[in-house]
């Protein structure tokens, strides 16, 4: 999945493709989210703090996968 590098401290680029979210932090680490709704995805994009959107919206709120 292709990521958009993103203005965050925490989060360092974000792709989105079939309701499936992709997150890469500053630590080198990737997650992708399931089941995101693409409002969701676009709430996230436009939000003036990510990390804060991405902890409050999505964290605890999908199911996830670590990617290797």
């Amino acid at each position: 999945m292709q990521r958009t590098q993103v203005s965050s401290k925490n989060l360092c680029s974000v792709g989105y493709e079939n309701s499936t979210l992709e997150i890469e932090f500053h630590s080198g680490k990737v997650y992708r989210y399931l089941h995101v709704p693409e409002a969701v995805y676009s709430a996230l994009m436009s939000s003036p703090s990510k990390g804060k959107y991405f902890s409050t919206y999505i964290r605890h709120k999908y199911p996830f996968q670590p990617l290797p």
